[in-house]
């Protein structure tokens, strides 16, 4: 199975853009651990370089026409999870953790198994996406491995109601415009985990709870130890 894009999903490429994702955090992690004093720098420098690859990202699209009302606005779940940790390494917040703990690694982590190229690999639109999905998941987990952010209790409940008022929001966008954001009136074209769910609107109605389960797995980690003698 491969992309009309000519990056062959699970091929050699694939395999090690997804496997460079938490190198690069395991790297940034460990040179933080050395020297605590740069833990700020890396983290800002993280920030930094997510807007700057939005930005240009966006600049590219406004220069060859690409980004027409519409179509192309930042209105994917991926869109409102790069912002977000962009904020999140910026300028530490809670509440902003809480929500791209599990957008982040949920959204970009799909984007980059099952990536949605316009342009042939290794062009310039390619690149870009692996740069702003991968740098959204290595951001992410610096913050998380390094101790400096985590996800508080209540965190999946507030993530997931977040998400859902979001999904309503450009629901309504998607049913007025006729666009498809957030996959919301169809399924994407290229393979994606959406095909094991059945026929629109069955896999949206299937996705919510998988989604639920899928949040709450990520929060295990971070779940409080139960205090010995209580079941």
């Amino acid at each position: 199975m491969s992309l009309d894009t000519n990056l062959p999903l699970a091929g050699p490429i694939h395999l090690a853009i997804i496997a460079a994702v938490p190198a690069l955090a395991a790297t940034l992690v460990f040179a933080a651990r050395r020297r605590p004093a740069a833990s700020r720098p890396i983290r800002y420098t993280l920030g930094a370089f997510l807007l700057l690859n939005e930005i240009v990202w966006y600049a590219y699209q406004i220069h060859h026409g690409y980004l027409r009302f519409p179509a192309q606005l930042p209105l994917q779940l991926c869109d409102f999870a790069v912002w977000l940790t962009a904020l999140a390494a910026l300028s530490p917040s809670a509440w902003c953790f809480d929500l791209v703990w599990y957008w982040g690694l949920f959204g970009a982590g799909m984007a980059i198994l099952t990536p949605d190229l316009w342009t042939p690999f290794p062009s310039y639109l390619a690149i870009a996406f692996f740069l702003s999905h991968g740098g959204v998941l290595a951001t992410i987990l610096f913050l998380a491995w390094s101790g400096q952010s985590r996800p508080r209790p209540g965190s999946v409940r507030r993530a997931f109601i977040a998400l859902n008022a979001v999904a309503a929001a450009v629901g309504v966008f998607d049913a007025v415009f006729r666009t498809n954001y957030l996959y919301l009136r169809q399924k994407p074209s290229h393979p994606s985990l959406l095909d094991l769910l059945g026929p629109w609107p069955l896999y949206i109605l299937l996705a919510e709870p998988l989604v639920l389960l899928l949040f709450w797995i990520l929060w295990l980690p971070f779940r409080p130890p139960i205090p010995d003698g209580r079941q």
